[in-house]
């Protein structure tokens, strides 16, 4: 590690439960953010101040005026430009040692199964529920954690899903694909901006824990969030061992 490295990092070497022997994993480490507006704002900028060697971003949206509100590395000279470029050049500017990835496209399971076995963790800061059932699939084949993320109106949820433990569900477990959602979004319903900070900021967190090799992260939980009574609520999910998408790439790691 170089000495401005040192010097750029020395906060988290400080920390006995990081030290420098942390911070080489998490420079070395490849992180994929699907998703690059209000989640994966906070999320990437986090993960690149942190160092991370390697961030791959996948978004097939544009900066809108309408995003600036809440989503922090766009700006008002980027609007119109793919949302990936404009946070490629948010995270340049905080740390120019990070490559970046971008795809300027839909996170469809063609990219996915692309994408997701070359990485050692995944971020969902998406807000759709097909694209999140897709992403978790993925996430299973290839026994990638996943660092999954939601707010809408005033609230927001969190949790890490992580086939390599024998007890943690999938995100499929808990939310099973054939049960019925009914599609929201921030532009009809509308999002308070801090919270999805305080969410895309806790993505971050447990992401950097699990590259670092610090402390536990949330598998086996979901946390939810109340920003307008300022609540937290954790909740113990269970593995479903008759789940129809990470069963059978439990079996096959078995054998």
């Amino acid at each position: 590690m170089r000495d401005d490295q040192l010097l750029r990092y020395s906060r988290h070497i400080l920390l006995d439960e990081w030290g420098v022997e942390g911070q080489e994993k998490v420079s070395q480490s490849h992180a994929l953010i699907v998703g690059a507006g209000g989640l994966g704002s906070p999320a990437a900028l986090y993960l690149a101040s942190a160092g991370v060697g390697h961030i791959s971003l996948v978004d097939h949206d544009h900066v809108d005026v309408t995003n600036l509100q809440r989503q922090i590395a766009h700006a008002q000279n980027r609007v119109g430009q793919a949302k990936v470029a404009s946070l490629q050049t948010a995270i340049s500017a905080i740390n120019p040692d990070v490559r970046v990835s971008g795809y300027a496209q839909k996170a469809d399971a063609a990219l996915l199964a692309q994408c997701v076995p070359t990485v050692d963790v995944v971020l969902d800061c998406t807000d759709n529920f097909e694209t999140r059932q897709l992403i978790n699939q993925a996430c299973a084949q290839f026994a990638k954690p996943l660092v999954s993320g939601a707010a809408l109106r005033l609230d927001g949820q969190v949790a890490v899903y992580d086939t390599r433990q024998t007890h943690s569900p999938c995100y499929a477990c808990v939310f099973p694909p054939t049960q019925s959602f009914e599609e929201t979004s921030c532009a009809s319903m509308g999002v308070l901006a801090p919270l999805v900070g305080v969410i895309g900021s806790m993505q971050a967190t447990e992401a950097l824990k699990i590259l670092s090799g610090m402390g536990s992260s949330l598998h086996g939980k979901l946390m939810m969030f109340n920003a307008k009574h300022m609540e937290w609520q954790t909740m113990n999910t269970a593995r479903n061992l008759n789940c129809p998408v990470c069963r059978p790439y439990r079996q096959q790691a078995i054998h």
